[in-house]
């Protein structure tokens, strides 16, 4: 049989088994801390880098649209909205920068010397939208203007 005084050693053995000391607490939480200062950076810029990455599809479905309908028609369109109208898109798409569905577009130029065939002409006889891009003057996250892409 063990005697009192060993029940009471075992007893306060169990004790000390049972938790953490404050000193372990203190060294777990600066670990954590740590790990955490690290990865916030990161954490931070994963809403500007999904806007820029949906900008770039949406630039990028524009111009494809652009194309079809050049090919299409045999002319670029006048606006963006007849690109809705003729029923390339549902509707524009958004520029995730400004939050705007508003577009820079550059316009064909018709070169003075050579008069383009009525066939290569739209109705109104217009240039029409040949490239789009944002109308932001932020930088991207790689250092780039937005206006550029």
């Amino acid at each position: 049989m063990a005697t009192i005084q060993q029940q009471t050693m075992r007893g306060r053995t169990a004790r000390r088994q049972a938790g953490f000391t404050l000193i372990e607490l203190i060294i777990v939480m600066a670990i954590l801390g740590i790990l955490a200062s690290m990865a916030l950076p990161n954490l931070v810029q994963v809403p500007k880098r999904a806007n820029e990455s949906v900008l770039k599809n949406n630039l990028h479905t524009l111009r494809q649209v652009l194309d079809q309908y050049n090919g299409d028609k045999g002319y670029y369109p006048e606006s963006l909205e007849a690109l809705v109208e003729e029923e390339y898109l549902r509707d524009i798409p958004l520029d995730t920068i400004t939050k705007k569905r508003e577009w820079g577009v550059e316009y064909d130029t018709f070169d003075d010397e050579f008069e383009p065939a009525e066939t290569d002409l739209p109705e109104g006889g217009a240039p029409g939208i040949i490239d789009v891009f944002s109308l932001s003057e932020d930088l991207a996250l790689d250092g780039s203007a937005y206006a550029e892409w």
